[in-house]
């Protein structure tokens, strides 16, 4: 007598979930790798410095490279959220804090490692005297950013989950980018000064308060900015989604979405 043996990702739900958490972990683990860099706004797009005077701070604006990719970590915590509800965000979210500390684990591994000798040199004549130095400087101040990074992100997203559901419970299935908007916005605040304290005001490079402050505002006006421009993204995501499960099957899950806890 043979059995039969379901595929558990037969079903376009679960493949969802799978494709929307990835999309999230990976996004948010690239930002924590690259967002060692501070770099200026300004001369990237080839423009004159701003000269832009915040808490005593002159220059061009000043950004962490991972704030790029944070605006799609927050969308994607919002679509899971709107369909998956509060125990989707919740597993998403410790998944991927798992995911960031055990690159980084590996990362500061990866710095014990004895360099090889023709390594070290390599890239002399590009300016990189000491290979094991720089991998060494870089990787090692990450770990200070992912100290950061992780308290912030777990206390980010689960303020983005109760403001979300919060302004959900008024607004019933309207204004969806009013919940998500929201949500990132008061989450963010908490989430862009929590993080670069921790990583650079505690952390070795010892940022005087007056630059941390100026440097968090202008990532925080990013994020914010970036929560408007990607609205119409989310309705798009989610025409999407209706489209690929089927819209019977996305009311449901937004109905279980809504009392999920």
């Amino acid at each position: 007598m043979s059995v039969a043996i379901s595929n558990p990702l037969g079903s376009r739900t679960t493949r969802l979930f799978v494709v929307l958490a990835s999309f999230l972990a990976v996004n948010a683990l690239i930002a924590e790798l690259v967002g060692i860099k501070i770099f200026a706004l300004e001369p990237t797009l080839g423009l004159n410095t701003f000269n832009w005077n915040l808490f005593g701070q002159n220059g061009s604006l000043s950004f962490t490279s991972g704030v790029l990719l944070w605006p799609f970590v927050f969308l994607m915590t919002d679509i899971i959220n709107e369909y998956f509800g509060r125990r989707g965000v919740r597993f998403i979210s410790w998944l991927t804090v798992m995911l960031i500390l055990y690159g980084f684990i590996t990362a500061y591994l990866a710095i014990q490692l004895v360099p090889a000798d023709f390594w070290v040199g390599v890239n002399s004549e590009r300016g990189v005297p000491d290979m094991q130095a720089a991998f060494s400087n870089i990787f090692g101040q990450g770990l200070w950013s992912i100290a950061g990074s992780v308290t912030a992100f777990l206390i980010g997203q689960l303020i983005d989950v109760a403001v979300f559901h919060r302004i959900r419970l008024a607004t019933g299935e309207k204004w969806i980018w009013l919940r998500a908007t929201g949500s990132t916005a008061v989450s963010q605040l908490i989430d862009s000064f929590v993080v670069l304290y921790i990583a650079f005001v505690l952390g070795p490079q010892q940022w005087p308060i007056p630059l941390f402050m100026a440097v968090a505002t202008v990532n925080y006006g990013y994020k914010l900015l970036m929560a408007f421009l990607l609205i119409p993204l989310i309705y798009v995501t989610r025409r999407a989604i209706h489209a690929y499960i089927g819209h019977d099957t996305a009311q449901r899950l937004q109905a279980e979405a809504r009392v999920s806890g």
